[in-house]
């Protein structure tokens, strides 16, 4: 990629650096890890308090409700249209070390599969998702995108030995691992109902005859072995909050279970195989 300054450059310089009141993307970068941060523990109270209203969950109250299926591959899209953007806008000076390719490649990888396949793969429709919820979830995978994308495109550039070190080897066999987990569960979800059934079953096989949230874990251990590969304060911040809030999500699926069904197996965990 060309060294030159482009539009997409000028558009962060001018804009986005005094967004976050910072003179550099070095400020611009522990702004963005703070809020992160911040929001990771606004999550955790407010889930602890309620669950996150989308899915089983959805209700109303939380704004007008929006087709499901559009909900979702709307709001998680960003995450991987914002990183292509920069890439085709900015300077990208960092884009031609292999091992900045090989990350920003893996996190645009899970959000196709997450925006694009697992919704198309489910015959039944979608729950409708709340406004304010759409809204949230959009407006982070936004700022997560920007934070992850140009940190990868623009900021720090590896050098040739880190694809070579044991911590980028672990972390990637780690991340794609959780990748496969992750999807494999999902689709253990996608297939427990037959087209046109409603309502939720118990689900067995996998890692799901030890956890009520297998997908959750999936996705916990993504996240984990990108930030190993990484590295760096966005990806480890991105899997704290993956953490809380997907750890969350599990506790609160896994109470649902309980609630409504008087087989669900009690010596299973919630997401953390014979852990927790």
């Amino acid at each position: 990629m060309s060294s030159k300054t482009l539009g997409g450059d000028k558009f962060i310089v001018d804009y986005l650096h005094p967004l976050f009141g910072a003179k550099n993307d070095s400020e611009m970068f522990s702004q963005m890890v703070w809020i992160s941060f911040l929001y990771t523990l606004s999550v955790i109270f407010t889930m602890y308090i309620l669950p996150a209203p989308y899915g089983r969950y959805s209700s109303s109250k939380f704004g007008f409700l929006i087709p499901g299926k559009f909900a979702w591959m709307t709001q998680e899209c960003p995450a991987l249209i914002v990183p292509v953007i920069l890439l085709l806008t900015t300077s990208a000076t960092c884009w031609h070390s292999t091992a900045n390719k090989i990350l920003l490649l893996g996190f645009i990888i899970h959000y196709v599969q997450r925006a694009f396949i697992f919704p198309l793969s489910m015959s039944n429709p979608m729950k409708s998702s709340p406004f304010l919820v759409y809204i949230s979830a959009l407006s982070f995978c936004l700022f997560n995108g920007f934070m992850q994308g140009h940190y990868l495109l623009n900021y720090h550039q590896y050098d040739d030995k880190w694809t070579a070190s044991p911590q980028f080897i672990i972390g990637i066999i780690i991340f794609y691992a959780g990748m496969a987990i992750n999807v494999h569960s999902d689709q253990l979800l996608i297939h427990l109902r037959k087209p046109g059934e409603t309502g939720y079953k118990i689900p067995t096989v996998g890692l799901f005859d030890y956890i009520t949230g297998a997908n959750f874990f999936g996705e916990i251990v993504e996240w984990t072995g990108f930030a190993i590969a990484s590295c760096s304060p966005p990806a480890t911040i991105f899997a704290v909050f993956s953490a809380a809030y997907l750890g969350m999500r599990a506790w609160h699926h896994h109470n649902y279970y309980l609630s409504k069904f008087e087989d669900y197996p009690r010596t299973r965990k919630i997401i953390i195989p014979f852990v927790f």
